[in-house]
């Protein structure tokens, strides 16, 4: 089993997108998903699968579809992984709300966002298959636009922080879940 963070686009956001998050728990339950818990209402669930990141983010997506009606992004991230772009982040001295992890499923261009001319002091750093933006003005403000951006999800890092914690908690209660074998790092 491993246990995974999957992270939705678009979800209960500017009144477009509504779906609760007990449907959105009970949803994984029938995929398979074991223990789905959620957080917040913006579409964030942790659960345990023996499918690989690609499968579940498949599976997930065309579920979604159906229930949603229309298609919805779905971006995954093993516990480790998230950890990790948690600590890679280049603003880490920054105001958690501030600094926003955009998710790809593969690594955007540098040259894609080297040529985004930030409209305000906002900077963006990519590193792997995250885009880093701090908005040092608060996001609220900003007129920034991300080239891509329906390709991705972004989460502020309090938020990332709550996930891996709430993960993490659940690996201390429920025991460690393993890694499936041959399963491709990124």
């Amino acid at each position: 089993m491993t246990r995974h963070i999957a992270l939705l686009r678009a979800i209960n956001v500017g009144g477009t997108g509504k779906l609760a998050m007990k449907d959105l728990r009970a949803l994984c339950g029938r995929l398979g998903f074991e223990s789905a818990e959620t957080y917040i209402q913006s579409g964030n669930v942790i659960f345990d699968s023996k499918l690989e990141e690609a499968e579940v983010k498949t599976k997930l997506e065309r579920a979604l579809a159906r229930e949603m009606g229309r298609p919805v992004k779905v971006l995954v991230r093993g516990v480790r992984e998230l950890s990790r772009a948690l600590s890679k982040s280049p603003f880490i001295e920054s105001a958690p709300k501030r600094v926003l992890v955009f998710f790809f499923d593969e690594a955007p261009s540098k040259a894609l966002i080297g040529a985004v001319r930030p409209p305000g002091n906002e900077e963006l750093v990519v590193r792997g298959r995250e885009l880093f933006i701090h908005f040092p003005d608060g996001m609220g403000k900003s007129r920034l636009k991300i080239p891509q951006a329906e390709l991705g999800t972004g989460r502020n890092l309090n938020t990332l922080r709550k996930l891996v914690e709430l993960a993490e908690a659940r690996s201390r209660s429920l025991g460690p879940v393993e890694r499936p074998p041959n399963s491709a790092r990124r």
